[in-house]
Parts: structure tokens; sequence; C-alpha cells
């Protein structure tokens, strides 16, 4: 498909939009019974044309850098835009891994028998269609590709304008692949207009898409979800917080904070506030504070905080506790003791994940209970909330959703489950 096709859309987006739909959802009804080994073939394929078109992904790369830069994109957006020889080794690695990965369609669980006879279990099957929306990083395309389609699943892609080229480019590579491999080309589709008016009639297409799933910035998700007549798989913030309880081994809890702050600013599982309890402050502070400030880490404390280092630590804002800095700030709230850190971790947090570092049997217990999060750390960096971390080999997304899926989605959570039931010949009185 040529990129160039976007322009020619115009006053007939809707007709293309019901076209995608259309194809999708025939593509769903196929691949949902497509066999293991042809789907981790069309994976490989896919992989190899990459390796071959190296050259040609990167000359539209470059268009899309180009005309960043003309538009006055930040530097951190360019940096996700950019494509190199590293970054598609990465898609390639990427698309090997998902083929190695079990494949969750066809699974049954929970087989059992009942007093009657039967026997009652559940199979793991796709979704159907889902939509996709996502900004800036083109490499998004290959791992939403490779996730929807080892998990049975059509999927309908649409990036951010500022990589249309590039994604149109990879998009060209995974038509290839699949038709190498003999699987329906309209298994993936990528959405080759920038008009934004194709995401509203997208966030409409109920008959065609099951769900949707959006990856970029608060404003976009905050978007989708309110608009979207489609089911979304979400989340909005990444408000992480680590609980250095009075049971803390203060070695740990010096490391498991450090690393959980600067390990890398820019990612939804940094930590964005730092609970000390009130009886291991006078001991640990110190310590935090230097660390913190040799990484060049801004700090923002409630009052009891701003006391050991009024040079250093500023006072923090209401909205402080609030926000997901994305950055290197960090705010620092000295609590009374783990009930505290709780509810302010429950008031004020995103649900995505949180930590604790203590030694104490019963606190840990207590904080894994309670505290509300897609992901709960005992003893641990927040920073491992990642689907690889977790072994689901790959992820499309982090959910602090409720329903259907939570916590980092992988190729199951790109499924659902139907009951089967097998007898012999057994009738209900």
């Amino acid at each position: 498909m040529s990129v160039a096709l976007h322009k020619e859309q115009g006053a007939n987006l809707g007709q293309y939009m019901l076209q995608l739909g259309q194809s999708a959802r025939a593509a769903a009804a196929e691949l949902a019974h497509a066999e293991p080994q042809h789907k981790n073939q069309a994976l490989l394929a896919i992989a190899t044309v990459l390796d071959q078109r190296r050259d040609f992904i990167l000359q539209e790369n470059k268009k899309d850098l180009e005309a960043a830069s003309v538009n006055q994109l930040s530097a951190a957006m360019l940096e996700r835009l950019e494509l190199d020889q590293a970054r598609i080794d990465a898609m390639i690695e990427g698309l090997q891994q998902v083929a190695g990965l079990a494949d969750p369609i066809g699974e049954i669980t929970e087989l059992r028998y009942r007093p009657s006879g039967i026997q009652v279990g559940k199979m793991r099957v796709p979704l159907g269609v889902i939509g996709i929306i996502y900004e800036s990083r083109p490499n998004v395309t290959i791992d939403a590709a490779a996730l929807c389609l080892k998990s049975g699943n059509a999927s309908i892609l649409r990036g951010g304008k500022e990589a249309l080229h590039s994604n149109q480019a990879i998009y060209q590579c995974i038509q290839q692949g699949l038709k190498q491999a003999g699987l329906i080309e309209h298994a993936v589709q990528v959405i080759n207009t920038t008009d934004r008016e194709a995401v509203s009639q997208m966030l409409k297409m109920h008959d065609s898409i099951d769900v949707i799933i959006p990856r970029g910035g608060k404003s976009l998700i905050e978007r989708i979800a309110g608009e979207s007549m489609i089911p979304v798989i979400k989340h909005l913030d990444g408000v992480c917080h680590v609980f250095l309880d009075d049971h803390a081994n203060l070695q740990k809890a010096l490391d498991i904070a450090v690393n959980a702050k600067t390990r890398r600013y820019g990612v939804c599982n940094a930590m964005e506030t730092l609970l000390v309890a009130d009886a291991i402050a006078d001991r640990i502070m110190p310590g935090i504070i230097e660390q913190m400030s040799a990484s060049g880490v801004e700090l923002r404390g409630c009052d009891r905080s701003c006391q050991f280092d009024a040079a250093k630590i500023i006072p923090a804002s209401e909205d402080d506790w609030y926000t997901e800095y994305l950055a290197p700030i960090l705010s620092i709230r000295i609590v009374d003791g783990l009930e505290q850190a709780i509810e302010h971790i429950n008031h004020y947090g995103s649900h995505h994940t949180d930590a604790i570092v203590s030694e104490d049997y019963s606190h840990t217990r207590e904080f894994t209970r309670r505290v509300d999060s897609s992901s709960v750390m005992v003893n641990a960096s927040p920073g491992f909330a990642d689907g690889f971390e977790y072994g689901l080999g790959a992820e499309i997304g982090i959910s602090t959703d409720k329903l259907h899926a939570r916590g980092p989605v992988g190729l199951e959570g790109l499924t659902s489950q139907k009951y089967v039931v097998f007898g012999d010949g057994n009738v209900r009185s």
C-alpha cells in the first residue's frame, strides 16, 4: 500500500473506514482457527522482510524526522520517533520472541467433573478485532501487530501523523510477510490517513472492532476513553509509590528507592512519590537526599521532609501528590506508618504500581491486600512492572482498569475465555 494513498481518502473516509472494519472482521474469523505454526511462520516471515528492507524503512523514517524538525517537535518526541539499525534489530528480535511464545488459543484449563458426570472447563479464545491507537513510536506497529497476530486477533492500527511514513513502510513489510506465509493480509491493517476524523470514526465501529487499546499521552487516552463506544483497555497515569516501612532494611530501602526513580525517568513504572515511615526518617532521609541530588533529581517534600534539608527539598503542593512527572522530579512525604501510607497511595495514586520495603510479614501482607493497584511489589523496585519481566514475553501496554485485563497486557490479556462442556450422552433430569 502506498504511503501517498492517504491523500486520496478525503470525502471517502467513511467508506475507507467501513472497508477496513469489514476486512478486519473477515480476517478475525480466519485467524481464530489458524494453526500456531502458521502464525509463527508469518511472524518470522515479517522479521525476514524487515531485515531485507532496512534501507527503505530508514529512508521513510528520515522523511518523518525532517517533518518533525520543521514542526519543532520536542527532543523527547524526536527520540521516540527515530529509527536506526539497533531499533530495527529490536523489532526483528521482538517478532522472533513472540513466535517462540506458547500459543494461548485453544488452551483448556480448570477442567473438572461435576456430579452429573459432565466435565466443565474453560477454553482461551481471541477477542476478535483489536483497534490500537498510538503516538510517535513506529516500533509499536510491529509490537502490536505481532501480539495481535499471535493471539489470533485481527488488528486495525492507527499511529500518529508524525510517524506516517515510518508506519506505512513497516506496514508494507508486514503485508509482504503475511503474503509469503499464506496468511490473510488483512489480519493487520494500518490506517493510512492523518485525518483526525479517522480516530473518531474508529471509536464508533462497534460492529467491527471488539476492543480499543490506546498508547500515548494522558490527553490522547482521556479523549479515547471519553469518546469510545467500544470497550477500552487503558491506563491514564503512572503515579507510582515506594513506601519505606518502619521495619525496612535500610540498605534495601535506599537501593530500591534510588533505582525506582533514577533508572529511567520517562517511563510509566518510575517512582513519582516516596513515602517514608517517620520511625526511620532520621536514618534514611540523609542518604535519599544525597543520592537523589547527586543524580540531578529535584526534590519536593512535605513540611517534615523539608526540615531535613531546606536547600535541597522545596515544599510540595497538593497537586504534586497527583502528578506523574516523567522527569527527574520526586515528591517525598513522611508518614506516620503503614496505615497512612496505604491511605495516601489509594487516594493519590493511579492504580499502576506501588511498592513496600519492609521485613515485617504482617505489614507486607496488609500492604499487598489493601493497596488497590494493578501491580503491588514487596522489597522490589516498581521498575519490574513490565510484561517481559513478568514472563509474558511481550506486552501491548499496562492496564490500570479492572476489566477485562489488569497490569501488563500480554498474549493472554488479548484473549477471552469460553466454557466448554464434555459429556458422554449425558442428559439433564
